[in-house]
C-alpha cells in the first residue's frame, strides 16, 4: 500500500515514464471513513448545495438504463463536476434491482469513479452504496433542519419504507441533534418493519417505537414523515392525511399523488433534475402544465430567497445530485489516503506512450 494524494495523479505525465496512480477503495474502508461523521457530512453537503446554487458545478441529467426483460430494475449513471474547494469530476454508476431483497442481497449497489481535473485520468474507484446512502441521508437531515425553521420542530418521526436508506436517514438525524419522542414504522413487509424496529432498539433510543399497520396511521401520527420506498408510482393519494401540516422528506420521489403536492409547499434539490422520469413533482407538472406549485429549492431556502410556510404541509423531493456523491467520495479518498491505506493498482494504465 502507498499513501498517494490526488495531486500525485496530476503530477504524473503520461508518456514520460511515470504512470498516473489508480486506487480501489472497498466498502469496509468507506464505512470506516464515514462512521460517526454525520455532522461533518451534513456540513459538507450544505457546502456542496451552496456551491451548486452558485453555479460552480456541472450536473448533467442522469441517464437511466432500463431493461425490457427486467422492468423493475435499472442502472443509473450520474456524471458530475464539482468546483469550490473539492475540485473533482466523476461518475456514479448505481443499480437498483428490487429482486435482490428476496435473495438476501441489498436492492442497490454502486461504484464511484473520481477523475483528475487536469488530466481527466480516473484516480480512484470506490464502493459507493455506502457513499450514496450517506449523501442521501445527510441531504435529508439538512433539509429537515432548514425546512423546520420557522415551524414547530418535529418530535414524532415516521418511516415509510425500512431499508438501508431509512436506516441511514435515522442515523444521520440522530447524529445531527434530532431527538424524537415517538418513532413510527410502516412497511409493506412485516419482516422488514420488525427488522427496522429491532435496529431502532439497538440504537438505544428512548423514543416510543410503534409499528403501524397502515400508511394512513403512520402519516397521521408523525410530524416528520420519511418516504424511503421503492414505489414506481403514487400510492398515497389523500391530501386529508396531511392536514396536520407535517414536514415530509419524500426521498423516494414517487410515493405521493399530484393532489397531495398541490395541497402542500414543495421544495426540491434541483428543479430540472427533479421534474423528470415521472417523479411525483414531474406528474404535477404534466397535470397542470406549469411549475407554479414549486416554492423553491433547498438552496433558495438556505440563501433566504424562500421560506417554508407554517400553515401547510412542506414536502422536500430530492432527486439526488451527482455532485453530492463526488464530495463525499473525495472526502473518503482523502481520509483513506491520510490513514496510509490506499490500495493502488500497479500499472493500471498501460498504453501511455503515444507511438508505443
Amino acid at each position: 500500500m502507498t499513501d498517494v494524494l490526488p495531486s500525485a495523479a496530476r503530477s504524473a505525465t503520461p508518456g514520460r515514464g511515470s504512470a498516473p496512480s489508480f486506487a480501489v477503495i472497498t466498502g469496509e474502508q468507506v464505512q470506516r471513513a464515514l462512521s460517526g461523521r454525520e455532522k461533518q457530512l451534513k456540513e459538507l453537503v450544505e457546502t456542496v448545495y451552496r456551491v451548486h446554487d452558485a453555479g460552480d458545478s456541472v450536473n448533467p441529467p442522469s441517464y437511466f438504463l432500463r431493461f425490457t426483460d427486467r422492468p423493475t430494475s435499472r442502472i443509473i449513471a450520474l456524471p458530475a463536476s464539482l468546483g469550490g474547494q473539492v475540485q473533482v469530476d466523476g461518475l456514479k454508476w448505481v443499480s437498483s434491482f428490487p429482486g435482490n431483497v428476496s435473495a438476501g442481497l441489498p436492492r442497490a449497489s454502486a461504484v464511484l469513479i473520481l477523475n483528475d481535473r487536469e488530466t481527466g485520468y480516473p484516480f480512484a474507484c470506490l464502493e459507493s452504496s455506502i457513499i450514496s446512502a450517506s449523501r442521501t441521508a445527510a441531504s435529508a437531515a439538512l433539509a429537515a433542519d432548514w425546512l423546520s425553521r420557522g415551524r414547530s420542530r418535529p418530535t414524532r418521526v415516521g418511516f415509510f419504507g425500512t431499508g438501508l436508506i431509512a436506516r441511514y436517514i435515522h442515523t444521520f438525524l440522530a447524529g445531527t441533534g434530532w431527538d424524537f419522542d415517538e418513532i413510527g414504522v410502516h412497511d409493506l413487509s412485516a419482516d422488514s418493519a420488525a427488522g427496522y424496529q429491532g435496529y431502532l432498539r439497538q440504537t438505544g433510543t428512548t423514543a416510543r417505537i410503534t409499528v403501524h399497520d397502515s400508511a394512513e396511521d403512520l402519516i397521521r401520527a408523525s410530524d416528520l414523515v420519511v418516504f424511503a420506498t421503492i414505489a414506481g408510482q403514487p400510492h398515497v393519494t389523500d391530501p386529508a392525511l396531511f392536514t396536520h401540516n407535517p414536514l415530509v422528506l419524500h426521498v423516494s420521489l414517487r410515493d405521493l399523488a399530484p393532489e397531495v403536492l398541490l395541497g402542500s409547499a414543495n421544495f426540491v434539490d434541483d428543479v430540472e433534475h427533479c421534474l423528470k422520469a415521472d417523479t411525483s413533482p414531474h406528474l404535477v407538472e404534466q397535470l397542470t402544465g406549469n411549475r407554479d406549485f414549486l416554492n423553491g429549492t433547498l438552496g433558495d431556502v438556505m440563501a433566504g430567497r424562500a421560506a417554508p410556510p407554517a400553515d401547510r404541509p412542506v414536502i422536500f423531493s430530492p432527486f439526488g445530485l451527482g455532485v453530492l456523491d463526488l464530495a463525499v467520495g473525495k472526502y473518503v479518498y482523502d481520509e483513506v489516503s491520510r490513514a496510509g491505506d490506499l490500495r493502488l493498482i500497479d500499472d493500471f494504465f498501460h498504453e501511455l506512450r503515444r507511438y508505443g
